[in-house]
């Protein structure tokens, strides 16, 4: 065997655990993400029926965990999970994972894999800030709330602030109408290394989950929008504030039954991700 040849095979060897680990990241990372959007699906559904007192965004969601029995365990996990798919986000940002290109489509598509990932890193943040509050979930949540109003109140203070606000408010509403457009325009079974038939039968479900995880945006989008209209940082809210608020309108009950199923649907496409997902690890940047 000549020299180039072993050299090609011994970089072949070397190259594939590390395609290994990023696709083990990958996949625990969509698998913790499905379980926190079930989790806030669930507590929002039992909402919405009257079987417990308030609807659930992610982070109330990690609270209500933080809770039950072996919490600081499923804490743990759930912390290092987010972690890996904030790290397969970034791997997708920065490198081009998803072979999107460098148009103005592509670059968008990585913008929007960039911003994913420091949603997700906030959330395993917050994760292991409940850690270190264990057996204080109500306390943390009303603490991460006073935060998001204070910080609301810094971007106040500044020249210009109110259109600030507003703007950053329009960001959450840019987030979930992309989200409803994503629902309807995007061939989700591109993106799965499963049979034909099995696709078609799992891309209703990525549909509904998006649409959901869209419309559910759109009041929390609201809050902020109206904090910077009226100069006014307490209006600002949680997702899971946000809900209860879409709950007392008319029909809010059903509205909010049908978006607490669609973030189950999310969570449960998510489940779907980590299993079939093509997960496309590049060798070298580019």
């Amino acid at each position: 065997m000549s020299h180039t040849r072993l050299h090609s095979l011994w970089t072949r060897l070397r190259r594939r655990p590390s395609d290994k680990v990023i696709e083990g990241l990958a996949r625990v990372g969509y698998g913790a993400r499905g379980f926190v959007y079930l989790s806030a699906g669930m507590l929002t559904l039992l909402a919405a029926t009257d079987q417990m007192g308030e609807a659930a965004g992610s982070t109330e969601a990690i609270g209500w965990l933080a809770q039950q029995a072996f919490g600081k365990v499923w804490l743990v996990l759930l912390g290092l999970g987010l972690w890996a798919f904030v790290a397969w986000r970034g791997v997708q940002a920065l490198f081009d994972a998803d072979h999107q290109g460098h148009d103005l489509k592509g670059i968008a598509v990585r913008v929007g894999q960039a911003s994913s990932a420091l949603f997700h890193g906030l959330l395993a943040a917050t994760v292991f800030e409940y850690l270190d509050e264990f057996g204080g979930a109500a306390a943390e949540a009303a603490e991460d709330l006073a935060e998001r109003r204070e910080k609301a109140e810094m971007l106040l203070a500044l020249p210009m602030g109110q259109w600030l606000l507003v703007a950053a408010g329009l960001a959450v509403l840019a987030l979930g109408i992309g989200n409803m457009v994503r629902a309807v325009r995007d061939d989700f079974t591109d993106s799965l290394a499963c049979s034909p038939k099995l696709c078609r039968r799992l891309s209703p479900l990525a549909r509904t989950g998006y649409a959901a995880r869209g419309f559910a945006y759109l009041p929390l989008a609201a809050f902020v929008i109206l904090a910077g209209l009226r100069a006014e940082p307490g209006a600002v809210t949680s997702l899971g504030e946000a809900l209860d608020a879409l709950e007392k309108q008319p029909g809010g009950s059903w509205m909010l039954g049908a978006t607490a199923l669609g973030l189950m649907a999310f969570g449960a496409f998510a489940f779907v991700e980590a299993r079939w997902r093509k997960i496309r690890a590049p060798l070298s940047p580019g």
